[in-house]
């Protein structure tokens, strides 16, 4: 059942694959022109009959995004590429278009083909081509061999860039037709009044203070005469332009900060190339702190900040309103300059309790200053020990507990927790104790001064009984332990302890002077 069922599933996959892929297949040869034969990626026109008036295009916007390549040849009625012939093929790479009739390219053409790096126009009947048609695109090869080109400074662009090796021109040997009808070699073309114009532009350096009003002056000329424009990014700082003969004015009005290191470039474009000059903006204001946050903990802690100046201001850190001296482990680090603007970090390593507080950041330059703060907590204060006189005193051994909650009994069965009986029961057993110790102590102390003494004795036993019984005595005590007591008073009350000691052996030496 189980390999029945896996076989299932794999036969209705396969049928699913092939149901898509001649779906798909026939999808793209049902769109596709007449006299062409299309496949995923391609399309190729190459049948004379009917052949093509025009530019291919796929009925299916989604399939011509698909398509990289376009073959056409041998199609004489295919006289133009118009603007908008090509724009659906946003992926196209190559393009050949040869042996046909091709006589115009609409500078429009590939607007919308970023991706196009190989044209081969070879064999068609282009007498003139716009540089504008292809200045755009990051051509590897430009193919136009066989094509009627005319001497003229139209054309003049393809000698210059056969001239500086682009696009392949300088291993194709192209010729063009002058007003006499002749050919002649491409690269000897000759054309009066015709060439790559020349542009100006005053001041070379223009730097001037935030608020403040200035101008720009594009000095421009060339024949063909140019087009000639200001072209800058996002310029937030009011402008407008003035045209003259040979010179075009940018004025600006309340310079923006914002505006600080912008490109500013003059354009000027004719049939023959385009030349530009750039400027950039500098612009000078007071700093001003755009970003100030509580603090991060990473490798280091960290309190961001970022801060726009120009000149780059000065930064000075104040904590509980004191100077905070810098040191290997609190300082300022600069992670990033965008600009006029600096991104960074007050850096702290392993701050404690006393580094929580009010930060503030101080910013200076030529301009003026500015300031901002922020409160910032890293750890709480570390918990203080306090010691607390007891208010009574307790009496304990090694095995007692102390008697904070012990309860007494008043003779009658009744359970009492009263401090006061507790201590007199203290007390009482306190002196018991000690009394005891006393008694034995006593004891022990007299045993051996007549242990010690005995033998020096006017009524002790003489002869060897005597000596006999002496030793006998002196024997055992020396075998038997001996309890010292000690009685000592500390903050707790009194203490009773109980130590033992052993006396001192006596030796063989002393046995036989005994006897």
């Amino acid at each position: 059942m189980v390999c029945c069922g896996r076989w299932q599933w794999a036969h209705l996959l396969w049928v699913l694959a092939v149901w898509w892929f001649c779906f798909g297949f026939w999808r793209v040869i049902s769109a596709c022109p007449t006299s062409c034969k299309c496949s995923s990626t391609r399309i190729s026109c190459t049948n004379q009959e009917p052949g093509i008036v025009a530019f291919p295009r796929l009925a299916s916007a989604s399939d011509a995004k698909n398509i990289t390549d376009i073959y056409i040849s041998n199609q004489r009625n295919l006289e133009s590429i118009n603007g908008s012939e090509v724009l659906q093929y946003g992926g196209l790479v190559n393009l050949t278009v040869i042996d046909s009739g091709l006589k115009f390219v609409s500078r429009e053409a590939f607007r919308n083909n970023l991706h196009l790096h190989y044209i081969n126009f070879s064999r068609n009947k282009l007498s003139n081509l716009s540089r504008k048609t292809f200045h755009h695109l990051n051509l590897t090869h430009l193919i136009l061999t066989a094509n009627p080109l005319q001497c003229s400074c139209d054309n003049m662009w393809i000698k210059l860039m056969q001239r500086a090796a682009l696009f392949g021109l300088e291993t194709q040997s192209l010729e063009c037709i002058n007003e006499n009808k002749k050919k002649k070699s491409l690269a000897s073309m000759d054309i009066p009044s015709c060439g790559v114009p020349e542009v100006r532009i005053s001041p070379t350096n223009l730097s001037v203070v935030g608020g403040k009003d200035d101008a720009l002056y594009c000095y421009f000329s060339g024949a063909p005469p140019p087009n000639v424009s200001w072209n800058f990014n996002s310029l937030t700082t009011e402008y407008m332009t003035e045209l003259d003969t040979y010179v075009i004015i940018l004025k600006l009005t309340n310079i923006s900060s914002n505006d600080n290191g912008k490109i500013i470039s003059c354009i000027a474009e004719n049939a023959v190339g385009e030349e530009q000059a750039s400027v950039q903006l500098v612009v000078y204001f007071k700093p001003q702190i755009t970003f100030l946050e509580k603090g991060i903990p990473d490798h280091h802690w960290c309190i961001p900040f970022s801060v726009r100046g120009n000149p780059p201001p000065a930064l000075q850190w104040f904590h509980e309103g004191a100077i905070l001296n810098e040191t290997d482990y609190i300082w300022t680090q600069i992670h990033e300059v965008n600009q006029s603007e600096h991104h960074g970090c007050l850096q702290l390593d392993n701050p404690t309790h006393v580094n929580n507080g009010l930060y503030r950041l101080h910013a200076q330059n030529e301009y003026g200053t500015d300031e901002r703060q922020v409160m910032v907590h890293f750890m709480g204060a570390p918990a203080l020990d306090t010691f607390t006189e007891p208010t009574e005193y307790e009496w304990t051994t090694e095995t007692s507990s102390p008697n904070v909650g012990l309860t007494t009994d008043d003779g009658e069965g009744n359970l009492s927790t009263d401090p006061s009986k507790t201590a007199k029961e203290d007390s009482v057993s306190v002196y018991v104790v000690v009394g005891i110790a006393a008694i034995v102590c006593t004891g022990l102390v007299i045993m051996l001064i007549i242990l010690k003494f005995g033998k020096h004795s006017k009524f002790g036993i003489k002869g060897n009984r005597a000596r006999y019984a002496r030793h006998s005595a002196v024997q055992q005590v020396t075998h038997d332990d001996i309890r010292l007591c000690f009685v000592s008073y500390d903050s707790t009350g009194w203490v009773g302890e109980v130590r033992k000691a052993k006396t001192v052996r006596q030796t063989e030496k002393n046995k036989r002077k005994t006897f």
